[in-house]
């Protein structure tokens, strides 16, 4: 493939898209291009991505707000069922993600962001007629679950299709905008399902309520179908608003380079940390709660975590244009390390005891700190690649080679973003099924917690050793 064109700094006028659709001259390392012609079409994007990636969240994490209610309306499902209900969405997400990530170079990101949001209404939709049938058989639901992926895999190409819109000083910005308001969609949806489960907000349409055995009329169905009009008009808002960016094409092979560089899979093993940390942490929060504290309801609280995690991202995406990714990194993962020791020592005994006050403060430090790593990490990405392709270069490069060691840089760096996500994706299961198989083999989640401790100690070493030390090969 050619280097993509680069033009004037007085061009802007040139670099208007040819059609509303797809724009065929990008250059937002131009201050006159970005200040004429760029940011406004790059804020517009971001801005009708962001709620497309919250709706896609909210699919992918419904389970974990609703598989504590299928029980209590007539199923009969072991606790280690239901966990794997809360577990299978992330590893399904997980490995859509491997295919998304490479999605919006080929395809363009205005119709990839369309096609995969109307995605959403088919387990939406399915999971809706499905609860309302108590003699649904346990596989409709695994099934359901895995669907659910898709939520998880559109991260990969929002976050791969928002990073070509935005020069390098506005990266952190950018990707903790729409990663970080985009995961409001797992605090949504352990908000908004437990009150529309008492509502009959569709009437006689969706279905009658069904009964538990304390009486209680619950309305299962809302869990699906309540994002059902937001999803068709998100799908609407990206086909008509959203742009395609010929610059920003790849074919898969250009982007595979990415399996070759030794600092994609570092990063993936720093995003398992980090993002792997807080999706694991919300599907499996609840069922845990549940389980250690049955006299707490947990999911008057399931959402909190979630939130300040999401919120911590967008701010973390500051903090690391500010700090670097790197010093921000290692600090995040010190202090999980701090976060799961305190979670821990409130953990109830065999004779009951423990504090769910104190393990509730311990997770929301947890959630805290990996919403500002998930932001930290995908900051280093570009820079580190960039890094890379420059050094590459030589000091005698014309601005021709140059311009196209710049397109590189920017084609892996999307690429890793939605790999790294992908690979990252899949604490997503083995948190929550930790949990379920600690449980389940010793009566106590200590023995996946300890296992998360050895974890981020691999992460601290790490990040000292090839980003963050005096003389480390690619500080960032």
């Amino acid at each position: 493939m050619s280097p993509a064109k680069v033009p004037h700094a007085n061009s802007s006028a040139s670099a208007s898209p040819k059609s509303k659709d797809s724009i065929d001259v990008w250059n937002v390392e131009d201050p006159t291009f970005w200040t004429d012609t760029g940011s406004r079409i790059a804020n517009r994007n971001l801005w009708i991505s962001i709620p497309a990636l919250l709706l896609a969240f909210a699919v992918w994490m419904v389970f974990s707000a609703v598989a504590v209610n299928l029980n209590r309306v007539g199923f009969c499902f072991s606790t280690d069922q239901l966990f794997w209900l809360t577990a299978l969405p992330a590893l399904s997400g997980a490995t859509l993600r491997i295919f998304y990530s490479f999605m919006v170079p080929i395809f363009g990101g205005r119709r990839w962001t369309a096609i995969s949001t109307a995605s959403l209404l088919v387990p939406a939709l399915w999971l809706g007629f499905a609860v309302q049938e108590p003699g649904t058989p346990y596989w409709h639901f695994v099934a359901i679950a895995i669907l659910c992926g898709f939520g998880g895999g559109n991260f990969a190409s929002s976050m791969s299709n928002i990073s070509f819109f935005f020069p390098k000083a506005r990266q952190g910005y950018a990707l903790g905008m729409n990663a970080g308001l985009g995961n409001l969609g797992v605090s949504a949806v352990q908000f908004v399902v437990p009150v529309v489960l008492g509502l009959a907000i569709f009437g006689g349409l969706a279905g009658g309520p069904q009964m538990t055995a304390e009486g209680k009329a619950l309305h299962l169905q809302n869990a699906g179908f309540v994002w059902v009009p937001f999803i068709l008009a998100a799908a609407l808002a990206a086909w008509f608003g959203m742009n395609d960016l010929q610059a920003a094409r790849s074919s898969f092979a250009e982007q595979s380079a990415i399996f070759t560089r030794k600092h994609n899979w570092l990063m993936c093993w720093l995003y398992i940390g980090t993002f792997g940390s807080f999706i694991g942490f919300s599907a499996g929060f609840p069922m845990l709660s549940k389980t250690l504290f049955p006299e707490v309801d947990a999911l008057k609280y399931a959402f909190l975590g979630p939130l300040v995690g999401a919120l911590m991202r967008s701010a973390g995406g500051v903090l690391a244009d500010k700090l670097g990714g790197a010093l921000l990194t290692f600090l995040v993962f010190v202090g999980m390390v701090v976060g799961v020791v305190g979670v821990i020592a409130f953990l109830p005994g065999a004779d009951g005891g423990g504090s769910f006050t104190g393990f509730l403060a311990m997770f929301m430090l947890l959630f805290v700190l990996s919403g500002i790593g998930n932001a930290s990490t995908f900051r280093m990405i570009p820079v580190i690649f960039r890094t890379q392709h420059e050094r590459a270069l030589g000091a005698n490069a014309d601005a021709q080679a140059r311009a196209a060691a710049t397109r590189r840089a920017g084609i892996e760096s999307a690429a890793v973003i939605g790999f790294s996500s992908a690979i990252g994706a899949y604490g997503g299961f083995f948190i929550p099924k930790s949990f379920g198989s600690s449980l389940a083999l010793t009566g106590s989640a200590e023995a996946a917690l300890y296992g998360f401790i050895a974890f981020y100690l691999s992460c601290i070493a790490i990040t000292w050793w090839w980003y963050f030390r005096r003389g480390a090969e690619c500080p960032c």
